[in-house]
């Protein structure tokens, strides 16, 4: 059905040495749409969009994409699924092979799932880095010559490869600097709205997450404490952890800045 949700987790569990990491996490996902996934260090965020994604094998629940339950596929059914969700990671350059040129990344989704000959692989690079923002003399270059920005940007391109309707992004702007963030931000916003893209979009920033998500689940210690669309969640938080969260987000006046880390602090 159109209007069923992308991704729907139910109850899912993780579990490392005993103690649980997912605990229990459910949320949908709809077409189209963000889903930003916030929480400090250490909350699961990360963990819950590995066993999203089977990077990590779950300890129980559901993971159910476009109705078909992920948790369940075997290697080559899950293999044909890894087409359509993508992820991106925080760090640029220790995601991309160092010893590679921006070509021979690009090239290596197309080249692993058997799509299109040298040609057409060749015409899909320019393409991808087109659509990201790079230039064609961007092919050859390796990533040590590249800035963070432009690294992430790679990394995009690369998610898009194989055409995914799905896309983790995990913490994948914070390890950039705060005016090319607002660049990689914007580029993201493009492509969901030109490509259809969905997000799940992982963050401990309250603010980019504001600016980015349709819908926010909120975690702490394994579990979701929130979940509400956007606008509802920042105009009347419902949970303590939310409300913490919140003030910790920056104020753009420092006056304003000033006052609230004095009256945080009686």
């Amino acid at each position: 059905m159109a209007d069923a949700p992308l991704l729907e987790v139910r109850s899912l569990v993780k579990q490392f040495g005993g103690r649980r990491v997912v605990d229990d996490v459910s949320f949908t996902l709809a077409r189209g749409e963000t889903l930003g996934l916030v929480g400090e260090s250490g909350s699961g965020k990360s963990t819950t969009a590995r066993c999203v994604l089977r990077m990590l094998e779950a300890d129980g629940g559901s993971v159910l994409f476009d109705g078909e339950d992920v948790l369940a596929l075997r290697r080559e059914p899950l293999r044909r699924l890894r087409r359509r969700m993508q992820v991106v990671f925080q760090d640029p350059h220790g995601s991309l092979n160092r010893r590679s040129s921006v070509e021979q990344i690009l090239t290596a989704p197309l080249a692993a799932h058997g799509l299109g000959d040298r040609a057409a692989r060749a015409a899909r690079v320019a393409e991808l880095l087109e659509l990201v923002g790079l230039g064609g003399g961007y092919a050859q270059r390796r990533p040590r010559e590249l800035s963070g920005g432009q690294a992430q940007r790679v990394a995009i391109a690369r998610a898009l490869a194989l055409e995914p309707e799905f896309v983790v992004l995990d913490e994948a702007v914070s390890a950039l600097d705060v005016s090319v963030r607002a660049q990689v931000l914007n580029l993201l916003t493009q492509l969901q709205r030109e490509l259809g893209l969905t997000y799940l979009f992982i963050s401990h920033d309250l603010a980019i997450v504001r600016y980015m998500a349709h819908q926010v689940a909120v975690m702490r210690h394994g579990r979701v404490v929130e979940a509400q669309p956007r606008t509802r969640l920042f105009e009347q938080p419902r949970h303590e952890y939310t409300r913490s969260l919140m003030d910790a987000i920056p104020v753009a006046d420092p006056d304003l800045e000033q006052a609230r880390i004095l009256a945080a602090r009686e």
